[in-house]
């Protein structure tokens, strides 16, 4: 079995992806979210299933997620994430 997802690039922090369920869209996102994310651009869709490999990230835990909550986020390599993400743009 297969999930169909959406990954967007976040606009606020390199190298930060939002995997989203394919069913869903953006703005049913929790407001919290969307700003932690900033602007998100569409980069890639992706059949995700036990046996598929990911560079970063351990698809099963991906998988998890999305049929829990409906998305993933995947955070920038260490030493790369901005220490003021949390502040408004």
């Amino acid at each position: 079995m297969s999930t169909e997802c959406v990954i967007y690039r976040c606009g606020r922090q390199d190298e930060m992806y939002l995997y989203l369920r394919a069913d869903l869209a953006p703005e049913t996102l929790p407001e919290a979210l969307r700003r932690l994310t900033g602007k998100l651009t569409e980069a890639m869709r992706l059949s995700l299933s036990p046996e598929r490999r990911l560079a970063r990230v351990d698809v099963a835990q991906v998988l998890e997620k999305l049929v829990a909550q409906g998305y993933y986020i995947q955070m920038p390599p260490d030493g790369l994430l901005k220490a003021n993400l949390h502040f408004g743009d």
